[in-house]
């Protein structure tokens, strides 16, 4: 039997946990330390909980309850081995029912053990058939993640599953929306630019334009960098490096 009482959680409980963190954190980085709290603090007994995801093809913790689970996720990155990076590899469930009897991972499991860890539930978070991470959760009891837990989890993992991946398109549409930014400002630097040389020479915006690609293209440099220098030498000052959407 379980060495501790399960509380099972449902799902509509932890969907409408996570959809409050989205809307009350600033940052995907914030979001995923409340997350990994949050997932926790949901299951009972002595819990610490780590989110692992790649980083240029190398695993990372990128999010924490406690230094304890980073420690023992940097463990598995460092002898390239563990339970955490099987479910993260594989996008399948990973228990340790005892990990004083599990021999599966020998350079993970002594010093695991010597944190405390001895029982371990890692599942994978997934998004349109990719993994995204590994939900990492360790217990200081053996066998604490019995069926009850394993199906409370699971739930809960599929909702921070949906959760992860809206973290993840809001990023890449809010870097999108910043390259955006910068693609007017270069814009907006180039006009201003071309208006200078225009002036000066008193030719055509296409002539003008020819003058600045020559100038690009025989010294090497961006077209923009080339029209912020015209800018700054004229003005004294540097462009704005953003545009405002009005």
């Amino acid at each position: 039997m379980p060495d501790q009482i399960s509380t099972p959680v449902t799902s509509a409980a932890a969907a409408a946990e996570l959809q409050q963190l989205l809307l009350a954190t600033e940052n995907i980085s914030e979001f995923l330390e409340e997350l990994a709290v949050l997932t926790a603090s949901v299951l009972p007994g002595e819990v610490f909980c780590g989110i692992t995801v790649r980083r240029d093809h190398q695993p990372a913790t990128v999010a924490s309850s406690d230094t304890r689970a980073s420690q023992v996720d940097e463990i598995q990155y460092g002898h390239d081995q563990g339970p955490c990076l099987t479910s993260l590899d594989t996008g399948v469930v990973v228990l340790i029912e005892d990990l004083a009897d599990d021999d599966r991972w020998s350079a993970y499991r002594v010093p695991a053990l010597a944190h405390g860890v001895r029982s371990s539930l890692s599942l994978p978070l997934r998004s349109d058939g990719k993994v995204l991470g590994a939900l990492n959760i360790y217990a200081t009891q053996p066998r604490a993640f019995g069926q009850h837990e394993q199906l409370a989890a699971g739930r809960f993992a599929e909702e921070a599953s949906r959760a992860l991946a809206l973290a993840v398109r809001m990023a890449e549409r809010t870097e999108m929306s910043q390259h955006l930014q910068n693609a007017l400002a270069s814009r907006a630097a180039i006009d201003q630019a071309l208006g200078v040389v225009m002036g000066q020479n008193r030719c055509t915006a296409d002539e003008a334009f020819d003058v600045l690609r020559a100038i690009s293209q025989n010294r090497n440099v961006k077209l923009r960098d080339v029209a912020a220098e015209i800018i700054t030498a004229v003005s004294g000052q540097p462009p704005a490096t953003e545009a405002r959407f009005s």
